[in-house]
């Protein structure tokens, strides 16, 4: 029986890990579940559930929590400190990292430096400050379990592999909904039309970065974390039918790819039973019914947030976080309506633009990094 503590247990990572241990009660239980406002989707979590402990990041909704709760076997933790406390728990074996944004950097590195195995699906984790992540696993021997697709998909082609033989790897993405669009269209993109994704069923944040093309950069940065790879050894395709989720090339010219049906359970299910596998977690891919299987390369004229993630990796230390920090934000103001969807690209590369990168010598550094790109990139919105 292992026992899950999920830090962001109400997004879409978080309800998708809960429907992956709800099939399996002999296997897995949950002791600690997290949110920053949805406190009604928690309250329910929580009583379904049974868990000794939540954590809630938003105060008012901490207190509507709490009350709620009051009587039942359930201790309401508050704020950062809480966060922590929650990803730290004794008895946690496995700690499910599905906070979207900086927010989740402390409580993942705490929960890491505790020695919990991290099923990691907070890409901006790695993107920040993923020398300190790296250096910290290989220290104290803490397991990262890639959750992200992709990443999944490259843990489990590389599994027995002699890393030696590897050329490269191939990172796979849908195109998003605005594939084939050029620039000048894109221009007219409303956030309800970026949030029609053709395969994938996500939070917002996660799908607008799909559209921009953002979320495969993010990508490539955490994959050269996770697996050591310069960006050179990074290749990205553009994949529409969403069936191979990555793939692996090695020297002798031969390929390794991971396919299923577009469905986060089965990685979420990989990264929580590792190096088992879970009966009937996703629905069989039936090759039969397919009608073909296409890549292509990203059109980064039209869609420049992929080249700032490359331009990022490559100035590397704080650059990273900037990049990630500015893109939040630009997004944040497109789903509000204040910006267009080109110029998320823009407000971007302006704050890059104006970073002097510093040495990530510390969480601190990649934190303070994070807070300078957001309040240079609301300047920049505003101006």
């Amino acid at each position: 029986m292992k026992n899950v503590v999920i830090l962001g247990s109400t997004g879409s990572i978080g309800r998708s890990t809960l429907e992956v241990i709800s099939k399996f009660p002999e296997r897995f239980r949950v002791i600690g579940l997290s949110t920053n406002t949805s406190a009604d989707r928690l309250i329910e979590q929580a009583v379904v559930f049974k868990v000794p402990y939540v954590a809630v990041s938003d105060e008012r909704a901490y207190l509507k929590v709490k009350d709620a709760l009051k009587g039942k076997d359930t201790k309401v933790l508050s704020g950062k400190e809480g966060l922590v406390e929650l990803a730290c728990l004794e008895d946690a074996h496995t700690v499910v990292a599905a906070i979207v944004g900086c927010v989740g950097l402390i409580p993942t590195y705490e929960a890491m430096r505790a020695g919990k195995v991290i099923a990691l699906a907070n890409k901006e984790v790695l993107v920040a400050a993923g020398s300190i992540f790296m250096r910290e696993s290989s220290r104290n021997g803490s397991k990262i379990l890639p959750v992200d697709s992709e990443h999944s998909a490259l843990f489990q082609c590389l599994l027995g592999q002699d890393r030696g033989a590897l050329k490269k790897i191939v990172l796979t993405a849908s195109g998003g909904p605005f594939h084939g669009l050029k620039r000048d269209v894109l221009a007219d993109m409303t956030a309800e039309l970026a949030l029609k994704h053709p395969n994938w069923s996500m939070g917002r944040k996660i799908t607008i970065d799909s559209a921009t093309l953002m979320n495969k950069g993010l990508e490539v940065i955490e994959a050269h974390h996770l697996f050591g790879l310069p960006l050179s050894d990074i290749e990205v395709l553009i994949h529409r039918q969403s069936i191979i989720h990555s793939m692996v090339s090695f020297r002798d010219g031969s390929y390794i790819a991971q396919m299923s049906n577009p469905d986060m359970k089965g990685p979420i299910a990989f990264a929580l039973s590792y190096p088992e596998r879970l009966e009937g977690v996703m629905q069989d891919l039936d090759l039969s019914a397919l009608s073909g299987l296409t890549f292509e390369r990203p059109d980064l004229e039209s869609f420049p947030c992929l080249g700032l993630a490359y331009e990022a990796l490559r100035i590397g230390k704080t650059m990273p976080a900037v990049l990630n920090a500015a893109n939040e934000v630009a997004v944040s103001a497109f789903l509000d309506g204040i910006i267009g969807f080109n110029e998320i690209s823009v407000i971007i590369e302006r704050v890059m633009d104006v970073h002097e990168p510093l040495e990530l010598d510390s969480l601190e550094t990649a934190l303070e990094a994070d807070q300078w790109a957001r309040k240079r990139a609301l300047e920049v919105i505003k101006s």
